[in-house]
């Protein structure tokens, strides 16, 4: 029992006491990169269109719209990505095909749960 409160004590004053504020003083900055995947369906899976953003520090550089068929880039270094995937043509093939394996999947997988809930 004895270990189990020293425990629990040494515990609590790690919480309280914290790290100290200039632990961190030497990071100079922080940076997000995030990829949003979207899928818009029109009348169920008659129309689909499948979508993919590339966003830097909530800028996007660069996005893939199946309408579209190529990755278009939206600042001079999103232009560089764009051409560097829209030149590799196996890429391009699996980039295009996520219409029908991510957006009409996952609509056939969850119709059941969404259409009942309206």
């Amino acid at each position: 029992m004895g270990h189990l409160v020293a425990a629990g004590t040494v515990l609590v004053a790690l919480v309280v006491l914290g790290v100290p504020p200039d632990t961190y003083a030497e990071l100079s900055g922080v940076f997000q990169e995030m990829v949003k995947t979207e899928c818009h369906f029109v009348n169920g899976t008659e129309r689909l269109r499948f979508m993919k953003r590339f966003i830097y520090n909530r800028e996007q550089y660069v996005m893939f719209d199946s309408d579209v068929g190529v990755f278009v880039g939206d600042t001079p270094y999103g232009e560089k990505v764009a051409r560097y995937w829209n030149g590799n043509p196996e890429w391009m093939e699996y980039r295009r095909a996520a219409v029908d394996r991510h957006c009409r999947h996952n609509y056939e997988l969850s119709t059941w749960f969404l259409v009942g809930r309206r």
